[in-house]
């Protein structure tokens, strides 16, 4: 492609990392980043989740898998607020965001939320008439008011860490699925989020396109950052995942540490994970 690159993107080059992947890494068990008790969320009179008790620990990498319908993506949209939770307590951050009552605890405000906490989504949400780079200068300078030739900077430096620096000045229509998705992280991740999370994302991928959508995510992992995946490949969780969680029917059937996917006991979270490894 002859896409004429921006200044930004040259000095791109001069800088090794982007906030969010070249901080000091916090160590897993440092303290509760998000903590989620009685969580519960309804759509009219079908409840998705049924009293969830979930914390995730500084420099923690979350994995919840399960089968299609269990609340999985629901639970992950309540920890910024996309779902509002029916009932339950949720802290991010030392902030209650959620229906607790401890007036010693300070309330946020969803916007203060979002900005904490990045998100991916299953599908890119990329803006298809602005370039790679224009994509993620937009939230740079909206959400975070940085302006001019600073959100180009950041967000140039933000495209390099996921290998795309050349694909700057592309369309989201001159880039493959893959490529957009990692657009999409190289955007959660300029607004230097505190936590990340991935709803399945690499779902909407051609097979041949997860590969390179992993291999990102698992140098975020590798940086340190906060994460929760929701995902179905159980390779890849079995790999990053300091916490494993599966869930079924709106609740967690069963929860461990590092090494779960040989340990489990319940009997229905080694039927599904011998059925899909």
């Amino acid at each position: 492609m002859d896409n004429e690159q921006p200044a930004a993107v040259a000095m791109a080059d001069e800088v090794t990392g982007i906030p969010g992947l070249d901080a000091a890494a916090p160590r897993p068990g440092t303290g509760a980043v998000v903590e989620m008790t009685g969580i519960r969320k309804s759509f009219g009179d079908h409840e998705v989740l049924c009293g969830v008790d979930l914390t995730v620990e500084a420099g923690e990498h979350v994995v919840i898998f399960g089968p299609s319908g269990s609340g999985k993506s629901t639970l992950l949209r309540t920890i910024n607020l996309l779902e509002e939770p029916t009932a339950g307590s949720l802290r991010v951050l030392g902030r209650e965001y959620g229906h607790g009552k401890d007036p010693d605890v300070p309330r946020g405000k969803p916007v203060e939320l979002r900005r904490a906490v990045g998100m991916v989504f299953q599908q890119f949400n990329l803006f298809p008439h602005l370039t790679a780079l224009e994509n993620i200068t937009l939230p740079l300078r909206r959400v975070a008011k940085i302006k001019g030739r600073e959100a180009e900077e950041r967000a140039a430096h933000a495209l390099r860490a996921v290998g795309l620096l050349r694909h700057a000045a592309h369309f989201p229509r001159e880039m493959s699925g893959g490529q957009q998705q990692r657009v999409a992280i190289a955007r959660a991740l300029s607004l230097d989020p505190k936590v990340m999370l991935f709803d399945e994302p690499t779902s909407a991928l051609d097979p041949e396109l997860v590969g390179e959508v992993l291999a990102v995510m698992r140098k975020v992992a590798e940086s340190g950052m906060t994460m929760v995946v929701v995902t179905h490949e159980l390779g890849f969780a079995r790999e990053i995942g300091d916490l494993s969680v599966f869930m079924e029917d709106g609740a967690i059937v069963e929860s461990g540490p590092r090494g779960f996917f040989d340990n489990c006991q319940n009997p229905r979270t080694k039927q599904f994970i011998s059925a899909v490894l």
